[in-house]
């Protein structure tokens, strides 16, 4: 296996002594099993902006802080500088993200270092020890997806509390471990309070988990956890591992959040369909 350049420049700094193998290719970065100093552990290698697949970055961007004013004022005037600051931070959040959900009690992959564009990690593994699969490779038992939905969406609400919503979680970007579910990819994660999008997002996260271990557990298929959440969120009521009920009517004479959202949602969807075709 040919070297990346960019692990190439990690070993000719000792940071990490080999590369093992590729372990997946995804939308917005590549990921290599490593060994660094006796332990093995994961490098993700972001992918540059016109090479990422991953859209509406504009959507998770929103309200994001950078560093000083001279980086705003570049980044919204697209200068050459702002695009390269821009990409800094989209994968810097990552790394921020991980640190700040370790902390509130989150499941998340360990990091290590963060050098060039390239992230490294712990290696979330298996029973055996091997890479840890996602749960899309996976199937379950009624009583084990019930188990893992409960354990996710307990997630979901320590993020939230600690101002994080995922923004593109599904089972595709989740691990199962040794012990338990592992939440990764937080590049495109959102700030709860200062992003406009954050209700429709964390709904879509939460509908995401209903929508895939609703295949083996059919009861969760009537469960309304994500504007529960929201609406706990809202009125600052939320903590973590608070009792849900799975249940959500709206206050009389309140609007409707879900039906809001998907309207909002759906109209973004038309808008983005007539542009394509007048392009």
């Amino acid at each position: 296996m040919k070297t990346p350049p960019r692990l190439q420049t990690l070993m000719a700094e000792g940071l990490i002594d080999s590369v093992v193998r590729q372990l997946k290719s995804g939308k917005e970065a590549d990921v290599y099993v490593v060994r660094c100093g006796g332990e093995t552990c994961a490098a993700k290698i972001y992918k540059e902006a016109h090479k990422r697949s991953f859209r509406q970055a504009v959507d998770y961007t929103e309200n994001r802080k950078v560093r000083n004013s001279r980086q705003a004022r570049a980044i919204s005037k697209r200068t050459a500088y702002g695009r390269q600051q821009q990409e800094t931070a989209w994968q810097s959040a990552e790394v921020d993200a991980l640190y700040r959900l370790a902390a509130a009690g989150v499941r998340v992959p360990r990091p290590i270092n963060f050098h060039d564009g390239v992230l490294l990690m712990e290696l979330v593994a298996d029973d055996q020890g091997d890479a840890a699969p996602r749960l899309n490779d996976l199937s379950f038992s009624e009583a084990q997806a019930r188990q893992h939905h409960a354990t996710l969406i307990g997630d979901v609400v320590r993020m939230l509390c600690a101002g994080v919503i995922h923004g593109d979680l599904s089972e595709f970007n989740i691990l199962l471990a040794a012990d338990g579910p592992v939440i990764i990819d937080l590049p495109q994660a959102v700030d709860a309070a200062g992003n406009n999008h954050a209700p429709r997002m964390l709904l879509r996260d939460v509908d995401n988990l209903r929508a895939f271990f609703g295949r083996y557990a059919p009861g969760l298929l009537a469960t309304q956890y994500g504007p529960e959440i929201w609406a706990s969120y809202a009125g600052g009521l939320l903590e973590p591992g608070m009792p849900l009920t799975g249940r959500y009517e709206p206050a009389a004479g309140a609007v409707d959040l879900t039906a809001v959202l998907r309207e909002i949602e759906d109209a973004r969807l038309e808008e983005s369909a007539r542009l394509q075709r007048m392009g």
